[in-house]
């Protein structure tokens, strides 16, 4: 099981250059970044910077969206990437997320999200597509006989299905829960068969927000601040694990924090718009505690599901300057108590 890191050290790219070799040093194998313009640099330039400081550490977007960057773009972009970085690349998609929201656009389609990701995926293998021009597109640099993999983030049953037919890879973004950990690959497994693939074709990555904190009160407010995100993009997540929402329509508490309760500035506060919800929730959409309580809540996961190729502990609240240390954490000392 691999372990990467989505938080970086932004304040300049020599920082950011800093943050991940220092990173590498201590074990994390993948450099994920966010995708967003009017928050972070750019993901491609910095990684670049990254790779040619860097021997093993692999480099990806967490997440990159069809809203922001067509398939031609995000595919030249990665293989532009892979050409400093070989065999350590990856795009992975979405449908968008706080990028999205602060331009105030719509996240992409379900149609969206699958067509950018079969474009994405023809093109850095090589292949001409018909896009109605004079003549068929197709990438005219990189390799295609060493394409970077394309995932997709998903948390829906719908985009969980889709992913198991077209992606290389999927990440589950669905909490803890074994109930819904088992559901979502099942709905992988189920476009895989669909689409007549092997389930070694398609690798299975975990996102899992990751609270550090061994303060009662904050892990109380912060794990149901968590628990009230997924219910409020995905309610259907509440049905495997039998859950109820047994409060006011999250639609009237949405105006109490912003730009939603995974992002909000205050989780602490936002956490107690929602203090209604029972631990048994709060305890079941993240990681919490000791290092060796996140270590056994990923061991009860791998239990059910133990083709989970990727680990990606999310940090909540974000780790600021601290990221050096919570990358020490997680590869120095999470990554060696990891189920192999």
């Amino acid at each position: 099981m691999r372990v990467g890191l989505n938080r970086w050290d932004w304040r300049s790219p020599a920082r950011f250059v800093e943050s991940v070799v220092a990173a590498e040093a201590a074990g994390v194998d993948i450099c994920f970044q966010p995708v967003n313009p009017l928050g972070v640099p750019d993901p491609y330039v910095l990684a670049a910077l990254a790779a040619q400081q860097t021997e093993r550490i692999h480099f990806g977007t967490l997440l990159e969206t069809p809203v922001l960057r067509p398939a031609p773009l995000a595919a030249g972009s990665v293989a532009t990437l892979e050409a400093v970085a070989p065999n350590r690349t990856m795009l992975c998609y979405g449908i968008g997320d706080t990028a999205v929201r602060w331009l105030n656009r719509r996240p992409a389609t379900l149609a969206e999200l699958e067509e950018a990701t079969l474009q994405a995926r023809a093109y850095l293998r090589g292949e001409r597509l018909e896009v109605g021009a004079a003549a068929s597109a197709f990438l005219r640099h990189g390799d295609p006989e060493h394409p970077p993999p394309v995932w997709i983030a998903a948390s829906g049953p719908k985009t969980l299905r889709m992913a198991g037919r077209v992606a290389d890879g999927v990440f589950l973004r669905c909490g803890t829960h074994p109930a819904n950990i088992a559901h979502a690959v099942a709905q992988i497994d189920a476009g895989i068969a669909e689409a007549g693939r092997s389930a070694s074709d398609v690798g299975i990555g975990l996102i899992v927000h990751t609270i550090r904190s061994q303060d009662p009160a904050e892990i109380r407010a912060i794990t149901r601040a968590m628990a009230a995100g997924f219910y409020e993009y995905v309610p259907t997540m509440f049905d495997p694990p039998g859950f109820e929402w047994n409060g006011p329509p999250v639609h009237e508490l949405q105006s109490q924090v912003w730009p939603d309760f995974h992002h909000a500035s205050d989780l602490i506060a936002a956490g107690q718009v929602v203090d209604f919800l029972p631990d048994e929730v709060a305890a079941s959409f993240s990681f919490f505690g000791t290092i060796h309580d996140v270590a056994d809540q990923v061991r009860r996961i791998t239990e059910v599901v133990p083709r989970i190729d990727i680990l990606v502990p999310h940090p909540v609240p974000p780790p600021g300057r601290k990221i050096v240390e919570y990358a020490t954490w997680i590869g120095d000392e999470l990554k060696p108590l990891l189920p192999t």
